[in-house]
């Protein structure tokens, strides 16, 4: 294995386990958040139960999601110098403000972690507000650093040195406004998904007790509306990506849609397999006009393809395509489960049989974050081979120093540990505190508490 492989491996696998751990700690505050207004409307302890056991995961996510993000963080440095050499002169404002974000978030998690039940719900809404407004920052402040990599701006680019850095430019380029958009959405989106497989989940139980089932199904309906709204919303700033692709990153468009060959009156080719030896694709099922449409809203616009490009900065286009096309299914699939979920609940269609419809639900939890992972996988291939696209190849980024391999070595060694106990400190917790009326004793303020003998709604 070559160095650059090496490095672009390690980096890969590095990112991948850090997104997850990011995207969970994007959206599980915005679903306690969520969960203490719904409190606040209803008086409903069971949407207060579900924000304890939810923060109670947050806070073991956030120790975690620092390890992987400090190692994020010394994998640029170490693996990527000339790259952080650039990123030093012209894209270094969102890591300083990222340093912010993550401070509020943390000083408001402890604020509603250890204020606890001592706080008022206002007080309590307004934490959990605010750790979940410096979580999204936090992950968009490094994703914008991102941004700059696919449509650098607000510097010029001279025999490999940085003229007339402008950071302010550099920080608003212009794929800032879809892929913040994109990542919050979709983070959103995944990890409602996520919650509502394990309310479906809980569902299934066939030994479930009255009260066990009366808390999934409340928090189900939750869960698949945030899901469900997030999908849509990621949907629609996808439809912008692809508007903004086809005018900065022309190159990156045809490569994920098989275009080989501008052409006007492009079509949408959906699944099928991209041969690049022979320019074509075979087995997709071609809509004619759909890409131009897609990407400038006319029919018979002329969509630039991967011929008007050297050869050599064509990206590898099988993976490409087929990423692409993984992506846009899910989130098809996504917003399908949930219209149907709420056609059945408020009975616009019969009820068939629940079960089927919460193994698809737990099914959809684990596929929103396999999106999440080829999102992101197809975001950095697809820009191959550029790791700043049309300024600095990868080739010319990595670095030179020997010992990437046992740094290969050590770190998967270190991710297989964090995984694996995360795994069990999350199987530990949830085995040793199992859903109880116990728990519903909150302070509602005038309210009196609810009795445990809460039945399953009809």
């Amino acid at each position: 294995m070559s160095e650059v492989l090496m490095a672009r491996t390690l980096f890969g696998v590095t990112l991948g386990y850090h997104i997850t751990y990011a995207t969970l700690g994007v959206g599980i505050p915005f679903l306690i958040f969520m969960a203490e207004v719904m409190f606040w409307r209803t008086k409903d302890p069971s949407y207060r139960l579900f924000a304890k056991r939810l923060t109670r995961v947050a806070i073991l996510l956030v120790g975690v999601g620092i390890v992987t993000g400090t190692t994020v963080a010394v994998m640029l440095s170490v693996l990527w110098p000339k790259f952080m050499q650039v990123v030093g002169e012209i894209i270094n404002l969102p890591f300083e403000f990222e340093v912010f974000a993550f401070i509020m978030e943390s000083l408001f998690l402890a604020i509603y972690v250890y204020g606890g039940e001592r706080l008022s719900q206002k007080a309590r809404i307004f934490s959990s507000l605010f750790v979940a407004i410096g979580a999204g920052l936090s992950a968009l402040l490094v994703t914008d650093v991102n941004a700059f990599m696919n449509t650098p701006a607000g510097l010029d680019w001279v025999d490999g040195r940085v003229l007339h850095a402008n950071p302010w430019a550099a920080m608003i380029n212009p794929s800032m406004p879809t892929e913040l958009g994109h990542v919050l959405a979709s983070a959103y989106m995944a990890v409602a998904f996520v919650f509502a497989a394990a309310a479906a989940r809980g569902l299934l139980k066939k030994q479930a007790t009255a009260f066990e089932r009366a808390y999934h199904k409340k928090n189900l309906t939750l869960t698949m509306s945030i899901g469900g709204i997030a999908a849509v919303c990621t949907a629609f700033i996808g439809d912008a990506a692809g508007k903004m692709m086809a005018t900065y990153q022309p190159e990156k468009l045809a490569a994920a849609e098989g275009l080989f060959h501008t052409t006007k009156y492009a079509p949408l080719v959906i699944g099928g397999i991209v041969q690049a030896s022979k320019q074509r694709i075979v087995g997709g099922i071609p809509i004619p006009g759909l890409l131009s449409w897609l990407a400038t809203t006319h029919l018979n616009a002329t969509v630039i393809g991967l011929d008007a490009f050297p050869r050599w900065t064509w990206p590898a286009l099988a993976p490409v395509h087929l990423m692409f096309d993984t992506m846009v299914g899910i989130g098809t699939f996504a917003i399908g489960v949930a219209f149907v979920y709420f056609l059945i609940r408020w009975k616009v269609v019969p009820r068939l049989h629940d079960r089927w419809l919460l193994w698809v639900i737990v099914l959809t939890g684990f596929l929103s974050m396999v999106a999440i992972e080829d999102g992101w996988v197809f975001a950095e291939e697809a820009r191959q081979p550029w790791i700043i696209y049309g300024m600095m190849t990868v080739d010319q980024a990595v670095t030179t120093a020997p010992g990437i391999g046992w740094m290969f070595g050590g770190f998967m060694l270190l991710f297989t540990v964090l995984l694996i106990g995360t795994v069990l400190s999350l199987r530990s917790y949830f085995t040793h505190h199992p859903l109880t009326t116990d728990e519903l004793v909150v302070q509602t303020g005038p309210t009196p508490p609810v009795q445990p003998d809460v039945t399953v709604p009809r």
